[in-house]
């Protein structure tokens, strides 16, 4: 006997306009010090348009992704395309590594026959940088603590933010000291700051993109819950997997020897399990008696 109960949740919130804008914003800005840092050669600026480049391209990819999680399940693609906002993440992680990585290198390089530049004119640029990245990280604030697709795109602005602010403040040391090896120094200090920053996007992202167990799920909380209501006296074959960025599911074996307990008990289940768990996709299957059908062990699938 099996029982299906879907509860969806409202989908994310539209950051349509958040992306235009901040797209736009960061493409002006690029061209801006690009231009600026090749006329004085400053490989802190350059860095940070490069940076920003990235960034521009990591905006496009969450945008696309949320346009594409929002496609409608057919035949060909049972869950829709919700997994693209996963895969954005993890694509968006590694462009910016990727980036940071060959700046680090540059930078170490630069190192070893520092050129001069024009320390008011990093900080003029540098500090439009501080004011679009600001505000482009600003749009996106309050979707980053529920899905981490737009959280990338508010920890890139909000980074971009700061670099900003620390190429200001290495211009005017630039300008107070004349120290010319400060701009390479800055460029690796800020390769450093993001790619530290990144990894934890990267981990997480790439974690769910092979289905792993979403960070905020305890899996032993989850198992531990489902024995404890009325009329269950075995779990297994649970599973518990990130559709999306904001969506989780659910699929689990209930032994129930005292059979169906009827429609109102797993829509109670389902409200409990998105309230507790914030598991939005729950699939469970009743037994009277255990079944298995796909796990070895019971902990094989426990311990994911």
């Amino acid at each position: 006997m099996a029982h299906d109960h879907h509860h969806h949740a409202h989908g994310p919130q539209s950051f349509q306009r958040a992306f235009a804008i901040g797209i736009a914003l960061n493409i002006g800005f690029v061209l801006i010090e690009a231009f600026y840092g090749w006329r004085i050669n400053s490989l802190a600026l350059l860095a940070d348009a490069g940076h920003n480049l990235s960034d521009v391209a990591g905006l496009l990819l969450a945008w696309v992704a949320t346009l594409a999680g929002r496609r409608l399940p057919d035949h060909r693609h049972t869950y829709g395309w919700q997994r693209a906002s996963i895969l954005a993440a993890l694509a968006n992680a590694l462009l910016l590594l990727v980036a940071m990585g060959s700046l680090l290198w540059e930078a170490l390089h630069r190192l070893q026959s520092p050129a001069t530049t024009e320390g008011d004119t990093i900080v003029a640029v540098a500090a439009i940088g501080v004011l679009v990245n600001g505000v482009t990280a600003l749009l996106f604030m309050r979707g980053q603590k529920s899905d981490i697709n737009i959280r990338g795109a508010y920890l890139h602005m909000a980074a971009d933010a700061l670099v900003s602010l620390g190429v200001v403040a290495s211009g005017a040391l630039y300008i107070w000291t004349g120290w010319s090896w400060l701009d390479p120094v800055t460029s690796v200090v800020i390769a450093v700051v993001i790619i530290v920053g990144t990894f934890s996007l990267f981990r997480q992202s790439l974690h769910l993109a092979f289905d792993g167990v979403p960070d905020s799920i305890e899996l032993a909380a989850v198992d531990a819950w489902l024995r404890s209501r009325p009329g269950v006296t075995d779990v297994h074959d649970l599973h518990v997997w990130a559709m999306s960025t904001t969506d989780i599911a659910l699929t689990a074996h209930l032994v129930m020897p005292g059979g169906h307990p009827g429609d109102v008990y797993f829509n109670d289940l389902a409200e409990q399990l998105h309230d507790q768990f914030e598991i939005t996709h729950p699939t469970i299957q009743i037994e009277l008696s255990r079944q298995d059908h796909g796990c070895v062990a019971p902990l094989a699938c426990h311990e994911n």
